[in-house]
C-alpha cells in the first residue's frame, strides 16, 4: 500500500479528474440552438438535462454574475413536497426524489441531507389546514402525517411548547424534508453540462431580446449580440425585468426575502422547523449554524442587503420558540429577491413570444424545485414547445382564465 502511494505521488498522471473545473472562458458564438439566460440552479439544470438526455449541446448559458451567485446563493437550501394543492404536491414530489440521487447523478457529493420538517399548528384552524395537507400529500404519495405534542418533543425536546402565549397543539411532520449544499448543486449541474459541450458564460449580462414578427431571433448582450433558435429564461427575481425586454409583461411583484444564521452551537436540532403563526423557521447546519428565515418583506423592492427592523423581529419570534438562543451572537444576514405571483405558484412553460419560453414566478419556493425545473424545462425545448404535463397547471395564461393554482403551502413560514 505504502508503495502505490508513492508511486500516483511521483507520477505525473496523478488519477485524478482532470476537467475537474469549468473550462476557461470563451467566445460568444454567433448563433446557439438554445440560449439559458440565468446560470443559476435552474439555468444549469435546463442545461444539463438537455445536453445528458437529449443530446443538445449548442447550448449558452448566460449569466451576469458568476455561477450560482444570485438567489441560488442566498436561499436557505430547504427541499420539501408538503404541499397543498394536488397539482403542487405532484410537482415537488417528484423534484424530491431527483434530489435523493442526484449526487450519485452528478458523481459529486451535493450533502443531500434528508432531516424531516416540522410545521408548528398553534391554532385549531391550522390543526384543520394541516389535516388537509395531510391527506394531500398521501394521497399523491407524500410522506406527511400530523402528530401530537408528545410526538412534538420527541422529535424537539428543545422547543418551547408555549411560546408568547401560543401553545403548540400539534405539528406536519414531514419524513421527507431535507437539505443540501445550493452552490454544490449548481455546481454538479454546470460542470455536467460543460463536460458534454455546453457554454457557460459568466460575466455576461443581457441587455435586450430581439423579437422578429413574434418570435425570438436573438439575444443582446454586453459582449454582443448572438442569434437563437430558443431562449430560456431563468432569471427568478428580475424575471419581469427580463419579459419587458422581450415585450410582454408577467404578473410578478418582487420582494426581499432575508435570512441570517448564528454563530455554530454543538448540534441540537435535526428536522427543520417552522411556525407560521410567528413567521419564522430555524433550521441547523451539519457546521453547527443556525439559520434564521422569515417571509418576504412587506413592501415591493430589487434590493438585496438585509434591514434591522425585520432582524429584530425575526430573531424575537425564533427566541419565543428557542429561548436559550437569546445568548447567542448573529455573524452573517442577507436577503435575496423573490419573484411572488399572486396563486403563490410557477409559471413555466409558453409565453407570449413563440420559442420563448418562462421559468418564473418563483417566490420562496425555487431551491427545492430546481431538478424537476431542469427536467422538464429541458423536455419542453427538445419537444419544439410541447408542455410536459406536469407543468401544464402553471402556465402563464391561467391568469387569464382564472386557473389559478393558489398553492397555499408554498411557504412554510407565511402561511
Amino acid at each position: 500500500m505504502p508503495f502505490s502511494l508513492l508511486k500516483y505521488g511521483l507520477n505525473n498522471d496523478y488519477p485524478f479528474e482532470k476537467d475537474a473545473d469549468l473550462p476557461a472562458p470563451s467566445k460568444l458564438k454567433s448563433h446557439y440552438d438554445v440560449v439559458i439566460i440565468g446560470g443559476g440552479g435552474h439555468g444549469v439544470a435546463t442545461a444539463y438535462y438537455l445536453a445528458k438526455y437529449h443530446g443538445i449541446t449548442n447550448v449558452a448559458v448566460l449569466e451576469k454574475g458568476y455561477l450560482g451567485g444570485g438567489n441560488t446563493a442566498r436561499n436557505t437550501a430547504v427541499i420539501r413536497s408538503n404541499y397543498l394543492t394536488s397539482e403542487g404536491v405532484k410537482f415537488y414530489s417528484e423534484s424530491v426524489k431527483l434530489y435523493q440521487d442526484l449526487s450519485n447523478e452528478f458523481d459529486f457529493n451535493i450533502m443531500y441531507s434528508r432531516r424531516g420538517q416540522l410545521t408548528l399548528a398553534h391554532t385549531d384552524s391550522a390543526i384543520r389546514a394541516f389535516r388537509q395537507r395531510t391527506e394531500v400529500n398521501k394521497h399523491f404519495g407524500g410522506k406527511t402525517e400530523l402528530i401530537g405534542p408528545q410526538e412534538i418533543r420527541e422529535l424537539v425536546p428543545t422547543l418551547n411548547m408555549n411560546p408568547g402565549h401560543m401553545p403548540v397543539l400539534a405539528g406536519l411532520w414531514h419524513m421527507d424534508g431535507a437539505t443540501a449544499r445550493h452552490d454544490a448543486v449548481a455546481w454538479g449541474y454546470a460542470k455536467g453540462a460543460t463536460q458534454r459541450g455546453v457554454e457557460l458564460h459568466q460575466l455576461t449580462e443581457v441587455t435586450g431580446v430581439k423579437v422578429e414578427n413574434g418570435k425570438v431571433t436573438g439575444i443582446k448582450t454586453n459582449r454582443g449580440d448572438i442569434g437563437c433558435g430558443v431562449a430560456v429564461q431563468a432569471v427568478a427575481g428580475h424575471s419581469s425585468i427580463l419579459s419587458e425586454m422581450a415585450g410582454f409583461r408577467l404578473p410578478i411583484v418582487t420582494y426581499p426575502l432575508q435570512a441570517m444564521v448564528t454563530q455554530p452551537v454543538k448540534p441540537f436540532l435535526n428536522p427543520l422547523v417552522s411556525s407560521p403563526a410567528f413567521h419564522c423557521y430555524v433550521q441547523q447546519t451539519g457546521r453547527g449554524e443556525i439559520v434564521i428565515g422569515g417571509g418576504s418583506d412587506p413592501y415591493p423592492l430589487y434590493g438585496t442587503r438585509s434591514n434591522l427592523d425585520l432582524k429584530e423581529g425575526l430573531l424575537a419570534h425564533a427566541v419565543e420558540l428557542f429561548p436559550f438562543m437569546s445568548n447567542l451572537k448573529l455573524m452573517r444576514q442577507w436577503a435575496g429577491i423573490t419573484d411572488m405571483t399572486s396563486d403563490y405558484s410557477p409559471i413555466m412553460g409558453l409565453s407570449p413570444v413563440e420559442n420563448y419560453f418562462l421559468d418564473a414566478g418563483w417566490g420562496t419556493w425555487g431551491f427545492k424545485a430546481t431538478p424537476i425545473c431542469g427536467k422538464t424545462m429541458a423536455e419542453l425545448v427538445a419537444s419544439g414547445g410541447k408542455v410536459p404535463e406536469l407543468i401544464q397547471p402553471f402556465a402563464m395564461d391561467r391568469f387569464d382564465t382564472f386557473r389559478q393554482v393558489n398553492e397555499m403551502g408554498a411557504t412554510a413560514a407565511s402561511h
